[in-house]
This record gives structure tokens, sequence and C-alpha cells, in this order.
């Protein structure tokens, strides 16, 4: 495979990672529905997270790798992602056992459904030349859009991951 895409392969490309996005994500809404929610504030010993922070981190994250990189901020979506909601979730943020600072875990699933069906729809209607512009890490296997969309299931699964864990660490048994 070479690191030269054309716009012919493209949509190809982005059916299948469309595809692997939503996998992940049904992989995901099943283990938060296994979980108690009673449960997705707890911080287990050992670990520093909890499924509270993971779910508001992936909605922040699809946004941004399925949303801004690809289109730039839309007026909308500071009521879709707002800088508080932002920084409590990013990358660099500190998860919190806190439920009176944070959304509740019936908002944090509303908000990462929400999210996700905005990018679907952003996604359905791309240029496939829009896809093919460059853009810096994150991404996967191309340094452009579509790099950033192939990495976007990727990273949801990675948080899957530690959804899981944060289960097993408090006493639920596996998902699968």
């Amino acid at each position: 495979m070479t690191d030269t895409l054309t716009v012919d392969q493209v949509p190809t490309i982005l059916d299948s990672a469309v595809r692997q996005i939503q996998f992940a994500r049904n992989y995901t809404l099943e283990l938060l529905e296994a979980t108690p929610k009673s449960d997705w504030f707890v911080i287990p010993e050992g670990l520093p997270t909890n499924v509270a922070w993971q779910v508001g981190h992936l909605a922040v994250s699809q946004y941004g790798l399925l949303m801004f990189r690809i289109r730039g901020r839309d007026p909308d979506d500071l009521d879709l992602i707002p800088s508080r909601f932002r920084k409590a979730y990013s990358r660099q943020s500190t998860p919190s056992a806190s439920q009176d600072k944070q959304p509740s875990a019936e908002e944090l699933l509303e908000r990462l459904d929400e999210v996700h069906q905005r990018a679907m729809g952003e996604l359905a209607k791309v240029e496939a030349k829009t896809l093919l512009e460059a853009v810096e890490m994150p991404y996967a296997a191309y340094p452009n859009k579509l790099g950033a969309v192939l990495f976007c299931s990727l990273h949801e699964q990675i948080h899957a991951g530690h959804v899981g864990l944060i289960r097993r660490a408090i006493g639920l048994d596996p998902v699968r």
C-alpha cells in the first residue's frame, strides 16, 4: 500500500471506516449497558479513571476527529461540545469521582449519542477530495482527514478496553 490515495479510492475506504466506527460504538454501548450507571463515577483503586470520564472523552474525541478536523467549528458545535465539557474530558483532563461536578451518566450517554449521530451525518455528506487534505497527528494509515476518520474506531476500541478494565476492577463480569 502506498501513502498516495486517489479521490476514487476514498469512498471505499470511508465506507470501511464508517463500518469500523459503528462496530466500535456498538461494542462500547454493549459495555456501557452492562455497567450500572451508579458505578460510572467510581474510580477503582489503582486506576486513574472511571467510566464517566471514558464516555465524556469519547464524545469529545469523536467530535474532534470526525467533525472539527473535517470541517472546522460550526456555531452549533458550542452547544454540542461546550468549552467546559471539552476541558473536563479532553486528553489532558483529570477524571473526577464527584457526580456534582459533571453531567449525569444519562446526560453523558445522550451527549455521546448526539455527537455520534451528527458525526455520521457529516461523514455521509463529506466530499472525497476534502478527506485527502493533510492533518497532523492523531491519524491512522494516512496523514490526512481520511486518516483521522480511520483513527476514530481505533481510539474508541482503546477506550472500550479501558471501560472493560474498569468494569473488572469494580467486580463486574466481562461482557465478552
